[in-house]
């Protein structure tokens, strides 16, 4: 009996834990949801919400209340939001980082070191820029000939 893709993805789903359903269900709305609140449209209509919050402060006397709408409505959007921006941002980084990590592997003179740069402590990162500091300054002395350097040869 063949199955449609459709089918098929449906049959895999029920056999995967609520977590991994959530989690990819979570993905697909705040990737949807940050495409489309990083538009200037959205930009366009909290600028135009904002302007008919003040407009309409004289009509409620710019009462408690009427500040409290646009702090508590604000408050809310910021809290969400973090969240949104944050998975964005890790998949993101994510991707770039595999991309990188790739592109490192793939080329021959690349150090393979410098793949998953990411778990490295503060201190072996600092040692790591200071030697690409040695390597630009050394490339800006002796020319486009440097660009290759072994991490050996900037110790010396």
């Amino acid at each position: 009996m063949n199955l449609t893709q459709t089918e098929e993805l449906k049959k895999h789903e029920q056999r995967r834990d609520i977590f991994c359903v959530v989690s990819d269900a979570f993905r697909v709305f705040a990737r949807k949801t940050s495409t489309v609140l990083g538009s200037a449209w959205s930009f366009c209509a909290a600028i135009l919400i904002i302007v008919i919050w003040a407009a309409t402060g004289p009509m409620f006397n710019f009462s408690d209340t009427w500040q409290l709408i646009i702090n508590t409505g604000t408050t809310i959007v910021t809290f969400l939001m973090v969240f949104l921006i944050q998975n964005t941002q890790n998949r993101d980084a994510k991707a770039v980082h595999l991309k990188l990590d790739e592109i490192i592997r793939a080329l021959g003179k690349a150090r393979n070191e410098l793949v998953d740069l990411e778990e490295l402590s503060d201190e072996e990162l600092n040692k790591l820029e200071e030697q690409f500091r040695h390597l630009r300054k050394r490339a800006e002395n002796d020319g486009p000939n440097m660009r290759h350097a072994s991490p050996a040869e900037l110790e010396h």
